[in-house]
């Protein structure tokens, strides 16, 4: 009986020996997730039962809503500018060079646990292209209140787009997180409105600078450009003083000329592009591939480019600054019934073909 209960007990001591080895193991390969200050280690183990993309996306948000607090003093910085712009959350030059800009934003929100909008939207993307799943981030306005008219109308916010299934979706880990309370403290209270929102109600709150975020086949135009043109993130680094047109939205006919100025400490190259959507690609190939340069005026600290309405299909008009798009006015142009509809082109490298 001695022996047996001697080599039970031997077996048992073993049993527990070989699972705190386990244990033991499972810790140096597995820490505590609130320790963790690898975007790639924190993704593949938020991801790690999870068998569809779509499962990976919502384990990613789930976890950056739960675990990363606003940055309030960061918020009163960025509200002290006079359009609001987004600061970056890079300030240490601690990390390796190396690494792509919303990498080294990651790993500082991680160190951190705290956060404005452009850490949390990069620290999705972080995880999210970790876990194999394309994600880009997304610049523009950020609405307070979806029915209130902003007439600052200037890009303040940062959110994300994300891939899976065959299709792009939008969602806001910043909003979803929480809110900042009566007390300026940040209040955590997860709202799943911010979550793979249908683009038809995210677009009531979120603007972005390249329409072709708003994953809608016509973009709706805002109130906001009864007041004036929408203004980018590059518009602030200009210490532009004054611009014209003042107001948003442009009335002319084909064959009308529009003059736009800006007054600026340092005036630079200004052209119009009228391409649906533009960016920094559109900006790229009109410098290098075939569009001519702009005749500009400069007097002063005020430079003008006359742009010219060369079709009705025209509907925006994007100002480029010193090779950044800066604003976008809407143009309305009257059409001719009796004329044939053409397909918009962007007028500087039309007149370079022609």
């Amino acid at each position: 009986m001695i022996m047996k209960y001697m080599k039970n007990m031997t077996i048992i001591f073993l049993l527990c020996l070989v699972q705190h080895c386990i244990a033991q193991n499972s810790a140096k390969q597995y820490p505590d997730l609130n320790e963790i200050n690898s975007p790639e280690l924190l993704s593949q183990m938020l991801t790690a039962t999870d068998t569809t993309d779509a499962q990976k996306v919502a384990s990613i948000f789930n976890w950056i809503t739960q675990n990363i607090a606003y940055n309030v003093k960061r918020y009163e910085t960025n509200n002290n500018y006079r359009y609001a712009p987004v600061v970056d959350e890079e300030d240490e030059d601690t990390i390796a060079p190396l690494k792509p800009l919303y990498e080294r934003i990651a790993i500082l929100v991680l160190k951190r646990r705290t956060a404005v909008c452009s850490g949390y939207a990069n620290l999705f993307k972080s995880l999210c292209l970790h876990a194999g799943i394309p994600c880009e981030v997304i610049t523009g306005l950020g609405k307070a209140s979806a029915g209130r008219t902003d007439k600052r109308f200037a890009s303040n916010h940062r959110w994300n787009a994300v891939f899976f299934d065959t299709v792009w979706h939008l969602l806001d880990a910043t909003w979803a997180s929480g809110y900042i309370n009566y007390k300026n403290e940040f209040q955590r209270d997860y709202n799943p409105n911010y979550f793979l929102t249908d683009p038809v109600e995210f677009i009531k709150d979120h603007y972005p600078e390249d329409m072709r975020w708003t994953l809608l086949p016509q973009p709706p135009v805002l109130n906001e450009f009864m007041y004036a043109p929408f203004k980018t993130m590059a518009f602030n680094r200009f210490y532009i003083k004054s611009y014209s047109p003042s107001f948003g939205i442009i009335e002319a006919n084909v064959g009308d000329s529009i003059v736009f100025e800006l007054e600026a400490v340092r005036p630079e190259r200004l052209w119009i592009s009228d391409l649906p959507y533009a960016d920094s690609n559109t900006v790229f190939i009109m410098q290098c591939c075939g569009a001519v340069k702009p005749v500009n005026k400069v007097s002063g600290k005020k430079i003008s480019y006359t742009y010219h309405v060369m079709s009705a299909e025209i509907e925006w008009l994007h100002v480029i600054f010193d090779d950044e798009i800066i604003m976008r006015y809407k143009l309305n142009v009257k059409r001719d019934e009796h004329l044939p509809a053409s397909a918009p082109v962007d007028s500087l490298i039309q007149q370079k073909i022609n």
